[in-house]
């Protein structure tokens, strides 16, 4: 498995899927920081046991907007996540901007595999389905 240098991050799916991208493959993965009061839901703790308290907070998402325009959804309340809408404080390109724009079933999978792979790293990740 090939590591992107700077982020430490796999990339397992996209690689493969990146070869038959075409015009219409326009779906983005993309990362929010949340506000350190989201690592104390009792949701979010259950699904980061290996935590690192200094690291921060994240939400991984997908979606067919870019990542700019689905966070501002969620800041108006437009088919937001709750977490995001209430914690969310901004982007965090370094950490998928690498990865976009890819198909929709790359990044279905890349979705999880990037929220998998920050959780292994020690990050507070929620989202990533």
């Amino acid at each position: 498995m090939s590591r992107r240098r700077g982020s430490g991050l796999k990339r397992r799916t996209l690689r493969p899927l990146r070869a038959s991208t075409s015009p219409d493959h326009h779906h983005h993965v993309y990362v929010v920081l949340l506000d350190d009061a989201a690592a104390r839901l009792q949701k979010v703790r259950a699904e980061n046991p290996g935590r690192d308290p200094r690291k921060p907070c994240l939400y991984v998402g997908l979606t067919g907007l870019t990542p700019e325009q689905r966070f501002a959804n969620h800041q108006a309340g437009i088919k937001s996540a709750p977490v995001v809408k209430r914690y969310g404080i901004r982007l965090v390109p370094e950490l998928y901007a690498h990865l976009n724009p890819m198909p929709y079933a790359a990044a279905v999978e890349m979705e999880k595999d990037l929220a998998e792979d920050l959780r292994q790293a020690g990050y507070t990740v929620t989202g990533g389905h």
